[in-house]
């Protein structure tokens, strides 16, 4: 309910029914024009502090793993495409390079020559030719080739020297032997 207008046609702060003028503006400075008052509002232009509809939401929650994601024609990396037979070599740790054989022979007979000492200078000697097979073929064994030969050679040292103290041994008995049986008689 409104109250009628106050008699006198003169304003009355306190009253509430009719709207007063608006409050006088503190920024302006005297002589200055005033400012042009808003006109009518166009419901569909977009407000001046309205963010663009079609710029990204800066406030987006963002996804790490955007940019490793595929889409889902392409089949994940690592595995075949379904249908087809595989593309990619097994799967595991790569395989190591077969061994060479004859690397694996010289090994064995430089290791049983510690107990006959005559298969050493086999095994060494197919030790050198294993480690040349295995240069031009990229075969793995180049370690025990290499030991095949140290092991060898050592052993057939040994075995030189063994034969040469026995040999020694021979000789001095024989000449210790023909001096005593002359001087008995």
């Amino acid at each position: 309910m409104t109250n009628p207008p106050p008699p006198g046609n003169w304003s009355d702060p306190t009253w509430s029914a009719q709207p007063s003028s608006p409050a006088p503006d503190p920024t302006l400075v005297a002589g200055q024009p005033v400012p042009a008052q808003p006109g009518p509002v166009d419901p569909y232009a977009p407000a001046p502090y309205a963010p663009d509809p079609y710029a990204p939401d800066p406030y987006a929650p963002v996804d790490p793993y955007a940019g490793a994601k595929q889409s889902a024609a392409q089949p994940m990396p690592g595995y075949a495409p379904p249908g087809y037979p595989p593309q990619y070599p097994g799967y595991g740790y790569p395989q190591p390079p077969k061994t060479n054989g004859m690397a694996i022979a010289a090994f064995v007979l430089a290791l049983i020559g510690f107990t006959s000492c005559i298969t050493a200078p086999i095994g060494a000697i197919l030790g050198h030719v294993a480690q040349k097979q295995i240069r031009l073929s990229g075969e793995g064994g180049a370690g025990m080739a290499k030991a095949a030969i140290i092991v060898g050679w050592i052993l057939t040292g040994f075995l030189v020297l063994v034969i040469a103290i026995y040999a020694a041994a021979i000789i001095y008995a024989i000449a210790t032997s023909d001096n005593s049986s002359s001087s008995s008689y």
